[in-house]
């Protein structure tokens, strides 16, 4: 799930538990394919919804005038606002190579910046030995990776709508997920349970609802 900034901003929202996502990230990745065909790192960009946008700046007290504009010194108050993540927390963005999962990294901070009132980050993860304990960089090869950037709960949703760009012999099949099969696995998954249960026991659906990014490579 996406951390939000602090608790005060947590409890300005809905329920984490919720038939549907509360925020909308528009993502973008940037893989980093050396000319050997080996991933070694994750370009992330997230751009937020204007009314968690809003939420953002209200909890850390920024854009007093409300035009949708930071100041210099707001930008550097707002940078890594949501790169404070809790232990275990995955970054939302899950690699594997068939059925093994890839480790990433700590994530570096790159960018901030505010459009219009939008919110819009970029942060850097390297490929790691394993996952999900963060270790010594370890790139692997590009063929066949797949990568996905979803929150298990589905309270945050992830399109990628910023496009995927690879570096190096590779190039990225991007395909969408089948919203019938997701909406359809939701369901059979809350009439399985006991009504008075669903609230506070929502099933983890955000893989179903996530694009899957795989890397094919020259050979």
């Amino acid at each position: 799930m996406m951390k939000p900034v602090c608790l005060g901003l947590w409890l300005l929202l809905p329920a984490p538990l919720a038939a549907h996502p509360h925020i909308f990230v528009d993502t973008g990745l940037a893989l980093e394919v050396d000319d050997a065909g080996m991933l070694r790192a994750v370009e992330i960009t997230w751009a937020y919804d204007d009314f968690y946008s809003l939420l953002i700046f209200e909890d850390l007290a920024l854009d007093a005038d409300l035009d949708g504009q930071l100041t210099e010194a707001e930008l550097q108050r707002l940078q890594g606002f949501d790169l404070n993540w809790s232990p275990g927390f995955a970054g939302d963005l899950y690699v594997s190579a068939g059925a093994q999962g890839l480790g990433l990294g700590a994530p570096q901070h790159l960018s901030t910046e505010v459009v219009d009132g939008v919110i819009t980050t970029r942060h850097r993860r390297v490929l790691t030995a394993a996952a999900p304990v963060p270790a010594a960089a370890a790139p692997v090869p590009a063929a066949g990776v797949t990568l996905r950037a979803y929150d298990p709960t589905y309270y945050t949703a992830y399109e990628v709508s910023g496009g995927v760009t690879v570096s190096g012999p590779c190039t990225a099949t991007v395909t969408a997920p089948d919203l019938d099969r997701a909406y359809t696995l939701v369901e059979e998954l809350l009439y399985a349970m006991p009504a008075d249960q669903a609230e506070d026991a929502y099933p983890e659906v955000g893989r179903a609802f996530a694009t899957t990014v795989m890397l094919e490579c020259d050979a």
